[in-house]
């Protein structure tokens, strides 16, 4: 089957990811890629371009985490079953994925700066955004995007990073990471009381970092029109005041509502128009690559169906789905609380209202 996508999606995907098995009854289960996999090849064929991921060096590791976490992490081999993590169990080949899903990412962005195509998705497991620079946490191992920003900053001089994580759950690893500095703008929605139970309004960053950390916690009734109002107004006033050179994506898709852990109400469309928001303003800014990597989302069939468009949503033209925009009593109160806090910063607001 022919897409006839208008830009070139990169996707990284690879068999060593079901390798990580967290046990019969864990929700980031193989099951997750494997139902993502068989939708790509009945979906989109040879319309995507394969991207093979490599294993990230221990140097490139060490960007972001401790030599002696990287060792525990290695140790994990030696046993059959183990835990970094109360919730965080690893399976003797889990070490292996974890460092496959780092250079799986590395590997996207680095097709896209050699110009093998305009967006990526690593679709990689286990997910990363929870993963501190010395510990586990959240089903994360290793924190695939925090080391992709590092990577991008120190071996191409990027000065102008925008995470976007819009996950279910707060991705209180990667705010860690850079909550000090300018050079990473954080931004995360996620639903309010969650685990890790942080991204509380008030974390906006720190001395250098102020105002580069911007949460927006929602309540269980976010729906697709709150979320593509939100995004729409914050996600596109941060795009054309900070002019990102690289934007990342923690893309989870556990609120979608059918998910058994999230309890919004997004739906995979939804999902879709989110991306959507983002590309239809990437042109303006100048084209920066986009590099996509899957976080949460632990229903095998919604989170197949919300990859699927997402896909689609990629390889549009510029600001396809924009005039479906609906603003909604929700989405303009947490804009208008957004605003609010982050005026007097003046990173991506101006005169207390988004552009």
């Amino acid at each position: 089957m022919s897409r006839n996508l208008v830009h070139r999606i990169g996707v990284v995907r690879d068999e060593r990811y079901l390798e990580h098995k967290p046990g019969l009854t864990h929700p980031e289960s193989p099951q997750r890629l494997q139902a993502v996999y068989r939708m790509l090849d009945q979906e989109f064929g040879e319309d995507l371009i394969p991207i093979e991921p490599r294993a990230a060096t221990l140097e490139e590791l060490e960007l972001v985490h401790t030599p002696d976490y990287i060792e525990r992490v290695l140790k994990t081999a030696e046993a059959p079953f183990t835990h970094l993590a109360p919730d965080t169990p690893l399976s003797a080949k889990s070490y292996q994925a974890a460092w496959l899903a780092v250079g799986g990412c590395l590997a996207g962005y680095e097709a896209l700066r050699a110009g093998r195509g305009d967006v990526c998705f690593a679709l990689v497991r286990p997910p990363g955004h929870h993963a501190r620079p010395d510990g586990a946490g959240g089903f994360c191992l290793f924190n695939n995007l925090a080391v992709t920003a590092r990577y991008a900053q120190a071996r191409h001089g990027a000065r102008r990073i925008l995470i976007v994580d819009w996950d279910v759950h707060h991705g209180n690893g990667i705010q860690d990471v850079f909550y000090d500095e300018p050079g990473v703008l954080y931004f995360s929605s996620h639903q309010e009381g969650l685990y890790p139970d942080t991204g509380d309004w008030t974390e906006t960053g720190r001395g250098p970092g102020e105002g580069y950390t911007v949460n927006v916690p929602v309540p269980v009734s976010w729906g697709d029109h709150d979320a593509v109002h939100l995004y729409r107004e914050i996600v596109g006033s941060i795009l054309r005041r900070y002019r990102p050179q690289l934007i990342l994506v923690a893309a989870g898709f556990d609120a979608h509502i059918e998910d058994p852990l999230g309890r919004t109400k997004m739906t995979a469309v939804g999902f879709g128009r989110l991306a959507a928001q983002i590309m239809s303003r990437r042109e303006a800014i100048g084209s920066p690559p986009v590099l996509l990597a899957l976080e949460g989302g632990y229903g095998p069939r919604a989170l197949a169906e919300s990859v699927r468009q997402v896909l689609l949503a990629l390889g549009e033209p510029e600001g396809h789905l924009d005039q479906e925009d609906v603003q909604t009593g929700l989405g303009a109160d947490l804009v208008d609380r957004a605003v609010r806090i982050h005026a007097r910063f003046g990173v991506w607001t101006e005169g207390g209202k988004t552009e």
